[in-house]
């Protein structure tokens, strides 16, 4: 594959890239290339195993365990059978 060297990539640019590689645990490579790809309307080739979609992938393991464990516990609550309705 080819190498592109960007030059004078303005400072906002550059967090901006440098954060959606954070949220989505990837590399800068790696979401230059998917912008680029998105703005052009060319899709990369999915690789196996790989999801199809990634809506939610900037939110998988973001929770603290405060957080998880608060909603493990509301869950919990839900999914208990309320005995009196199937009298």
């Amino acid at each position: 594959m080819k190498a592109i060297t960007l030059r004078n990539l303005p400072p906002e640019l550059v967090q901006l890239i440098r954060q959606k590689a954070e949220e989505q645990r990837t590399s800068l490579n790696k979401v230059v290339i998917h912008l680029l790809e998105e703005s052009l309307g060319k899709r990369g080739r999915k690789k196996r195993g790989e999801p199809r979609y990634h809506d939610l992938d900037g939110l998988a393991g973001s929770w603290a365990e405060e957080e998880a464990a608060a909603f493990a516990e509301a869950l919990a609550e839900q999914r208990s059978i309320d005995r009196e309705m199937w009298k």
